[in-house]
């Protein structure tokens, strides 16, 4: 008889890990078994039931990696997707090492946006706190991030937790994780919670009551709100109009309030995209920066004429502004302000009004700042990309990164703030109205007097993660000499950290008259790089040609640094 042909077994491969099928399916009902939400349930059984091994690869093989951004992913069932699961553990984690750290009865409070899940995210860790004997305080409802960040220090909180996906996709939620100083973690805490995480083992393990812990009012928010008027100087103009959108998220309500007590005209809401809606449906991405996302502002602002607009990201921890390009007419055109010029611009505001302290950028932001601080005499620190880092800077006064996020009251909130940001803008521009002038008359100001600091960014979005990777290994292997005919004088590659930054992902390049920088993003699968050049601007009749010279520099960088990087 011949013998029987060899039985095999088809095996996945992704991330570098082998998984049988029969492995894959094991795991998907385990995880299916103790999974405390009906809707992923029946998601996860429709793919077993379906055997949709491709599918079920992309949840099961690995997790979703706990780091000094907390967690952030695709909503779905599995420990690749965000779920209770998956929160439930990160909660506990978080229990065990605050408990390890001797906080066993500490305060942990808890805010929430308005996207899917958000809420029982919420409800799901509170159960965690007080199941492990800490105490538990949640927000009323969905407000801005920056009202837990402020919530963690007035309410002496050993830690707090967010849950939010802040400008991600709709498909998207997180899990941002602080301190008891009101400070996004760092590491090491990052790699200690998330060992504490990892040694949990079967959601049964994890005792989550069904009460216990306090929902809090409004008196948080209100303090929160008085402390806003802290940033403006009393007797200042309040006379500058603007045009709002909340952009489907939750800072309308507290930045109307902010505007109020400040006694701001009240904003023309972009009616469309005020209200909270975690679907974001006029938007391809909830993010000011994308194209498209500020057209219904720009309507808006054609049809009321304001002297600015103010955008907030859906969980209001960001602030953009877009000024009038023309005369101020109606009809006039908009154009959006960089984060780098609206840095510079509350810089500018903050010096203005004798601010004392440290003022402090990531590294990809401009440059600029340095000068402004140098020049008003006040210390000036950089730091790596990240508000868990600027935070933390000694003596912070003020602190920004050019991606919309700027923290103007860091004895309040020791993160990035879109409503006091707002208020602190539409404060410089009442100001300049006053003065029968405009924030770009202020820009033009800031050229002529520290250079013109042009900046731009070629951000590639990608589906498939290597393409990153690739790419940085292909810029370490073989890197530029040159770019836009500059000479690359300097070349770091900062894994290896240097003298005043620890080590992370990125590579500067310094030219002559330039800097660009390289990294992956730590919250969203792209390609960041980050360009800015520096020209002397002698007076304001030079800025026409230095403006098309920065621009001409910056495209031709783009394009070089793009081949060079095989993007």
């Amino acid at each position: 008889m011949a013998p029987h042909p060899p039985t095999h077994r088809r095996t996945t491969t992704t991330r570098g890990t082998d998984v049988h099928d029969d492995e894959l399916i094991a795991r998907a009902k385990a995880w299916l078994a103790e999974d405390p939400d009906a809707e992923t349930r029946e998601e996860l059984a429709k793919l077993i039931d379906a055997h949709d091994l491709p599918e079920l690869t992309t949840r099961f093989t690995g997790t979703l990696q706990f780091g000094t951004a907390g967690l952030r992913g695709e909503l779905g069932a599995g420990p690749m997707r965000m779920n209770r699961s998956v929160v439930i553990r990160a909660a506990a984690g978080l229990a065990a090492y605050l408990k390890a750290k001797g906080q066993t009865d500490g305060l942990v409070v808890i805010g929430y946006d308005a996207r899917h899940k958000s809420a029982d995210f919420a409800r799901d860790t509170a159960a965690v706190m007080t199941g492990a004997g800490l105490r538990a305080a949640v927000l009323p409802r969905p407000l801005p991030t920056p009202v837990l960040a402020f919530a963690i220090r007035h309410l002496g909180a050993v830690a707090g937790v967010e849950v939010t996906a802040s400008h991600n996709p709709p498909r998207d939620n997180g899990y941002k994780v602080y301190l008891g100083d009101g400070s996004q973690i760092v590491p090491p805490a990052d790699a200690e919670i998330a060992a504490e995480i990892a040694a949990v083992r079967a959601l049964d393990d994890v005792p989550r009551p069904e009460s216990g812990w306090e929902t809090l009012d409004d008196a948080v928010l209100n303090a929160y709100l008085a402390r806003t008027d802290a940033v403006l100087t009393p007797g200042s103009p309040r006379t500058a109009r603007t045009v709002y959108t909340a952009m489907h998220g939750v800072g309308r309500e507290t930045l109307l309030a902010a505007f109020a007590r400040a006694g701001f005209p009240a904003p023309e809401l972009v009616a469309e995209q005020a209200d909270p809606d975690p679907d974001f449906p006029t938007v391809a991405f909830p993010n000011p920066e994308e194209p498209g996302a500020m057209d219904l502002a720009f309507a808006k602002a054609r049809e009321t004429n304001p002297d600015l607009i103010i955008a907030n990201d859906p969980d209001a921890d960001r602030c953009a502004v877009a000024v009038p390009v023309s005369d101020g007419t109606p009809g006039a055109d908009w154009r959006m302000l960089r984060g780098d010029e609206v840095g510079a611009l509350l810089a500018a505001q903050l010096v203005r009004h004798g601010a004392r302290g440290t003022f402090a950028e990531s590294i990809v932001s401009s440059s600029l700042l340095g000068r402004i601080a140098e020049k008003a005499g006040l210390p000036y620190e950089e730091t790596l990309t990240g508000f868990k880092w600027i935070a933390r800077v000694e003596g912070l006064r003020y602190g920004y990164e050019e991606a919309l996020g700027y923290c103007v009251d860091p004895e309040g909130v020791r993160d990035k703030d879109g409503i006091t940001a707002a208020l602190v803008m539409t404060e410089l521009a009442s100001e300049l109205k006053a003065e029968g002038r405009t924030l770009l008359d202020l820009l033009d100001d800031i050229a002529v007097d520290h250079g013109l600091h042009a900046t731009d960014q070629l951000s590639v979005r990608v589906e498939d993660l290597s393409v990153i990777a690739n790419a940085m290994s292909r810029l370490r292997e073989r890197p530029p000499t040159h770019l836009a005919g500059l000479p690359i004088t300097k070349a770091e590659d900062l894994t290896r950290g240097t003298e005043t930054l620890p080590p992370t992902d990125g590579l500067r390049y310094t030219l002559d008259g330039a800097r660009v920088i390289v990294r992956p993003s730590g919250t969203e699968p792209k390609l960041k790089c980050y360009l800015e050049v520096v020209l002397p601007v002698p007076t304001h009749a030079d800025l026409p040609a230095a403006r098309a010279k920065a621009t001409d520099l910056l495209e031709t960088i783009k394009r070089d640094l793009s081949a060079a990087a095989g993007i």
